[in-house]
């Protein structure tokens, strides 16, 4: 999704696109980064990754985990700091092509400063990728009843219920900082399969894209 979103939204160079580097040039910060997942994918396609989290110990397991890939040297940066932090130590105001934050936003004390902080160092015309969990009578039954005291895939007591966000609040977060959506794509886990896949329904797990507006100022 990310990929596609980057090619789609023009970011990404024509000639680059259907290639095995399709980000190459492009500067991406994941923030809440966890153990690097996502960091060293986009990494591998060739993005200049800066990724970031709040709990060292997920730096360090993300660290040894990248030293695997000798490849990932050059292009893949971690730091133990928090996006409000990050804004702070960036030397250029539009310092990012694309922000990702997976599954971060529903932990956060603060939603609408954590988009605005992160929009802050978004470049006009860059892309903003959240994934997380919807608040609805579904997601409380199989993100939290289901996933954590039924099927104890996640220890109890990982999510509140009440700070999910519905998509219409998240898209409203995003717009107050000058980013439109383009997309909500429901997700769902399968355990048998220990996969994820795309599906219409945004009820429980979705990812929303957004694209920050250039204003006439900075064209």
């Amino acid at each position: 999704m990310i990929r596609d979103g980057l090619i789609s939204s023009g970011v990404t160079r024509v000639e680059l696109a259907y290639s095995d580097k399709p980000l190459q040039g492009l500067k991406i910060l994941d923030v809440g980064c966890g153990a690097g997942i996502i960091a060293e994918a986009l990494a591998r396609i060739g993005a200049e990754v800066t990724a970031i989290d709040a709990c060292q110990e997920n730096i360090e397991a993300a660290k040894i985990h990248a030293e695997l890939d000798p490849s990932l040297a050059n292009n893949l940066k971690y730091i133990c700091t928090t996006v409000e932090e990050h804004v702070d130590d960036v030397s250029d105001v539009f310092e990012y092509d694309a922000i990702v934050s997976s599954e971060v936003i529903e932990h956060v004390d603060n939603p609408p400063l954590f988009v605005a902080k992160c929009s802050q160092i978004l470049k006009p015309d860059g892309s903003f990728f959240l994934t997380t969990l919807n608040r609805s009578t579904r997601s409380w039954l199989l993100a939290i009843v289901g996933a954590e005291y039924i099927l104890g895939l996640l220890p109890k007591g990982t999510h509140q219920w009440d700070k999910f966000i519905t998509p219409t609040e998240l898209g409203d977060m995003l717009v107050q900082e000058g980013c439109q959506p383009r997309l909500v794509q429901g997700m769902m886990y399968i355990p048998g399969i220990n996969k994820w896949s795309w599906i219409p329904d945004s009820s429980v797990n979705y990812a929303l894209h957004a694209v920050k507006k250039v204003v006439e100022a900075e064209k």
